[in-house]
C-alpha cells in the first residue's frame, strides 16, 4: 500500500497526489506510468507519472475523475492509502538533442508532459509549450510549464484565457513562423489525431503518448493493442509512445468508446 503525502485540486474533477513509492521514484525515467488500484476488488487504472522525487521517495500523479474507479481516487486524501501502485512501466521518451521542439498538452494531458518538457529542456533543445483546454479553469500546471521551457503558448476553446482556438491552431502558429524538428503531444485521443494530421502536412516528425484502455500493463491482456504502421503494438509495453504519423487513431477511438456506457 502507498500512502498519499498530498493533494491538491485543480478543479472539480481534477487533483494532484502526490504518494509514497521511493523504488519507482528512483527508477522512473520521463515517459513511464504506473498502474492503480483503489480496493481489493478495485480496477486497475493506468496513470503517467507526472513527477518524481528521489529524496523524499514520491511520485506525482494527476487524475481526473470520468468514471467510478477514478472518481475513487481522487476522493482519497491525505493519509490515505491507494492500495496498489505498480511500476515504472513502458519504455521511457526518447530524449535526444533535436533543435525546436513542440510538446502539446490537452487537458489532464498537461501533467505526463510535464517531465519530457524538461527532459529535452535539459538536453539542450529549444522547447515551446502548447498548452490547451476548453476554458480558463482547465489549464493547468501553466507556471511549472514556464520554468522549464523557452515558451509556453495557452490556447482555450472559449477565449477566455490566452487564445482563443484549437491546440492545432497553436502548432501551427508556430510553424509558421520558425522550423519545428519535433512534436510531442499528450492528450485526448481525438486531439492526438488531428494534430498529427497537422504535422503530417507540414512534415514534423510527431510523437504521440497513447491513454487505451488497459488492465494489467504487461502485454498479457492485449486490451491496449492498436495499430501502428500496419502492425499490432501493445501500448503498455511498446508504449506508451509511438509515431504519431504510423498510428491508426481511428481504430483506437473506437476501442475507446467500447464501454462508454458502462464508464456512465
Amino acid at each position: 500500500m502507498n500512502r498519499i503525502v498530498s493533494k491538491e485540486k485543480f478543479s472539480e474533477n481534477v487533483v494532484k497526489l502526490v504518494v509514497e513509492a521511493p523504488l519507482i521514484a528512483k527508477a522512473r525515467k520521463a515517459g513511464h506510468f504506473v498502474i492503480v488500484r483503489v480496493g481489493e476488488k478495485g480496477e486497475r487504472i493506468p496513470l503517467t507519472i507526472a513527477a518524481a522525487d528521489t529524496q523524499a521517495g514520491t511520485i506525482t500523479l494527476v487524475i481526473q475523475a470520468i468514471g467510478k474507479s477514478s472518481r475513487l481516487l481522487t476522493e482519497l486524501n491525505e493519509g490515505d492509502y491507494i492500495t496498489d501502485v505498480v511500476g515504472p512501466l513502458g519504455q521511457a521518451t526518447h530524449i535526444s538533442k533535436v533543435g525546436t521542439v513542440v510538446c502539446c498538452g490537452g487537458g489532464v494531458g498537461v501533467a505526463p508532459l510535464l517531465p519530457i518538457v524538461e527532459a529535452f529542456h535539459k538536453a539542450g533543445n529549444r522547447v515551446i509549450v502548447v498548452l490547451a483546454a476548453r476554458t480558463k479553469d482547465l489549464i493547468i500546471l501553466e507556471n511549472e510549464m514556464k520554468a522549464i521551457s523557452d515558451e509556453v503558448i495557452i490556447m482555450t476553446d472559449d477565449g477566455s484565457y490566452g487564445t482563443k482556438g484549437l491546440v492545432t491552431n497553436g502548432i501551427e502558429n508556430v510553424i509558421n513562423r520558425e522550423k519545428v524538428d519535433l512534436c510531442v503531444t499528450i492528450g485526448p485521443a481525438i486531439m492526438m489525431k488531428f494534430v498529427s494530421l497537422l504535422t503530417k502536412k507540414y512534415d514534423v516528425p510527431t510523437v504521440a503518448s497513447l491513454n487505451t484502455i488497459m488492465v494489467d500493463g504487461t502485454g498479457m491482456c492485449g486490451a491496449c493493442r492498436i495499430t501502428v504502421g500496419g502492425k499490432t503494438k501493445f501500448v503498455c509495453v511498446d508504449g506508451p509512445e509511438f509515431d504519431a504519423h504510423q498510428v491508426d487513431f481511428d481504430e483506437m477511438l473506437m476501442r475507446l468508446n467500447s464501454y462508454k456506457e458502462l464508464e456512465k
